[in-house]
Parts: C-alpha cells; structure tokens; sequence
C-alpha cells in the first residue's frame, strides 16, 4: 500500500464519522406550517421547497432529519431550532 492510499483511507473515514449526527424535527400541535417553513429556512439553510418537504414528512410522518453533520456544526443549529419552539434533537 503506498503512502498515497493510506492518506485517502484516513480521509474517508474521518468524513464518515462526522456525518454520525442528525437533527430531527418533531411533529407538534402548536406550531404552523409556515413557521415552520421558515425556520428552516433561517436555521438549516434549507431551500424553500426543501423546507416544506420537510415540514410535510414531520406532518405525515412525526418527524424528520433536517440536516446531518458532526455535533459541533449542529449543536447551535438545534438550539435555534428549540428556541424557535420546534421540538427537536440531535440523534
């Protein structure tokens, strides 16, 4: 194995562990679809339609992975979310 192989390896397997992480939205009976929506849009850098595909799977569903990285990159990302007053956590 050459230096450069081993190099790629390491690589591959430090970009795997730091997607371990997700955050999940829950459905709730308190917050609307455009709230929603939008803090999403705000909090996650999600698309408009992409936002509200999500708030849909959370409708149907009861919940729904927002957004995946290592905890770091989404601790303050959730903590938005919370203090948006979703129901939310990182798995």
């Amino acid at each position: 194995m050459s230096t450069r192989e081993k190099l790629q390896e390491e690589v591959d397997v430090l970009e795997a562990e730091d997607r371990n992480n997700e955050i999940v939205v829950y459905n709730d009976d308190v917050n609307t679809f455009d709230h929603v929506i939008d803090t999403l849009i705000e909090v996650c850098d999600h698309t408009p339609i992409q936002a509200e595909q999500c708030s849909l799977i959370v409708h149907y569903k009861g919940k729904c992975t927002v957004k995946t990285g290592s905890y770091e990159y989404l601790e303050p990302r959730c903590s938005a979310l919370l203090d948006a007053g979703l129901s939310a956590e990182i798995i």
